[in-house]
């Protein structure tokens, strides 16, 4: 098993500790390309792609974990988009 399918099952399992850098990994996995709003962004991270639609997400600080919700609108945007 590749660190793509890994990084799926380990998002399917919704886990409290699943990293933005896992997360940016697996969207790059999926053909996203980490695209920071500019200076004044702040913490919020773009990811977009040709085919798919953007992917907003907020990269948490001081902690490197996703919040749970976080987790779980990553998961319906890559099901809905077929992608998982």
């Amino acid at each position: 098993m590749g660190q793509k399918e890994k990084l799926i099952e380990r998002l399917r399992a919704k886990p409290k500790d699943f990293t933005f850098s896992e997360a940016e990994t697996l969207l790059r996995f999926f053909s996203y390309q980490r695209s920071d709003k500019g200076r004044t962004s702040g913490s919020r991270v773009m990811f977009a792609s040709d085919i798919h639609p953007p992917i907003l997400l907020h990269k948490p600080h001081p902690h490197k974990e996703l919040k749970l919700y976080q987790v779980k609108q990553l998961l319906d945007l890559l099901e809905q988009e077929g992608l998982l």
